[in-house]
């Protein structure tokens, strides 16, 4: 696990239909479940239509900001290699960039629709969140139907990161 900091800022970025809100929320309310001060920010765009997406997700003692500026990132999780260049601007220096495991991580799970679980599940490792916490996020955020499979994928991807 990390070491505990103050703020942490994740930015997720890609297209409309990969599930960047989701993954964002998931993010959100595990962060919110083991105790800590969360601010979310979105920017649809023409998501419907394959357009970009971005997320940020701040989480901390005491966060009064939902946005995270230029080079602030501590993460960043791109789900689509075309935004991978206009959202690498907001990684700090010494920052985690997922887009290498993007692929590791696709390869992983057999519903692409999950790839951002899967994502999620990766970076988890990373934080100083619970897995109780990260539990409960995942039966918030996921309907009964496919609680199981996200369950599933979320462990697989958090294996990987080891």
């Amino acid at each position: 696990m990390k070491r505990k900091q103050d703020v942490y800022n994740i930015t997720f970025g890609g297209v409309g239909g990969q599930g960047i809100i989701k993954a964002s929320e998931l993010l959100g309310w595990a962060a919110l479940y083991d105790g800590y001060h969360v601010k979310k920010s979105e920017v649809h765009g023409m998501s419907q239509r394959g357009g970009s997406v971005e997320s940020h997700v701040r989480f901390g003692s005491v966060i009064y900001s939902p946005m995270i500026g230029l080079a602030q990132a501590d993460f960043l999780l791109c789900f689509h290699p075309d935004e991978h260049p206009r959202l690498k601007v907001f990684l700090k220096k010494g920052g985690f960039d997922l887009m290498p495991y993007l692929a590791k991580i696709q390869e992983s799970v057999e519903n692409t629709r999950a790839v951002n679980t899967g994502m999620v599940g990766f970076l988890s490792k990373y934080l100083p969140i619970r897995p109780d916490s990260w539990e409960r996020a995942l039966q918030t955020v996921f309907k009964p139907a496919v609680l199981e499979s996200n369950r599933k994928v979320f462990a697989q991807a958090r294996a990987l990161s080891e």
